[in-house]
C-alpha cells in the first residue's frame, strides 16, 4: 500500500511533463499536510498536453490482481499507469478515469483490464500484465483540455479481489 497521507512520500515520486517533447504543460506532486495533491497546469501549445507523475515499486504478490485509488478529484479525466519491463523492453499499461470534482472517491482496475501502450498508442499483442512484473506505478493526465488540474492522491492499495469478497 502506498500512504499518499504521509508527509514525505511524494518525495519518491518523479514528474516528468510534455516538456520533453517540447511542449509547456506544468505539473509536479506535492504534500498540502492532508495528502499528496498531483497539480499544475496543462498547455496545449508546441503540441503538448500531458503532465505525469510516477514512482517505483518494490515486488508485489503474485495473487495480485487489483489497485484500489483513493483520491479527490477536479472534475477531469486521468490514466493509472501501471510500468513492467519484461525481455529488456519498458512496457507501461493504462486504465482511464474520471473524477468528480470535489469528491472523495475510490476506484478499483483490474489488472486485465489496462491497456499496453507506447507515447499514447495502443500496443496489440503485448504481454498479459501480472502483479509480479510491476516495477512503476504513476498518474498521467492527457485529456486535451488546457487549465489546471489537481488530483488530491489519499492511497494506492494493491490487492486481490479474494481479499474484498472476504
Amino acid at each position: 500500500m502506498i500512504d499518499l497521507t504521509q508527509p514525505h512520500e511524494h518525495q519518491q515520486w518523479k514528474a516528468t511533463n510534455d516538456n520533453v517533447m517540447g511542449g509547456i504543460s506544468q505539473g509536479q506532486l506535492t504534500f498540502d499536510s492532508e495528502s499528496s495533491r498531483f497539480w499544475g497546469e496543462i498547455s496545449l501549445d508546441n503540441n503538448g498536453g500531458f503532465s505525469s507523475i510516477n514512482r517505483t515499486i518494490g515486488p508485489l504478490p503474485f495473487e495480485v490482481n487489483q489497485v484500489a485509488v483513493s483520491f479527490i478529484g477536479d472534475g477531469r479525466r486521468y490514466q493509472l499507469r501501471l510500468a513492467t519491463w519484461k525481455n529488456g523492453n519498458r512496457i507501461t499499461y493504462k486504465h482511464e478515469f474520471t473524477t468528480n470534482k470535489d469528491q472523495q472517491q475510490v476506484k478499483v482496475f483490474d489488472l486485465n483490464k489496462f491497456q499496453a501502450v507506447f507515447r499514447g498508442r495502443l500496443i496489440s499483442n503485448a504481454p498479459e500484465l501480472t502483479a509480479q512484473d510491476i516495477k512503476q506505478v504513476g498518474l498521467l493526465i492527457a485529456d486535451k483540455q488546457p487549465g489546471p488540474f489537481a488530483l488530491n492522491l489519499i492511497q494506492i492499495r494493491f490487492q486481490s479481489s479474494q481479499e474484498v469478497s472476504e
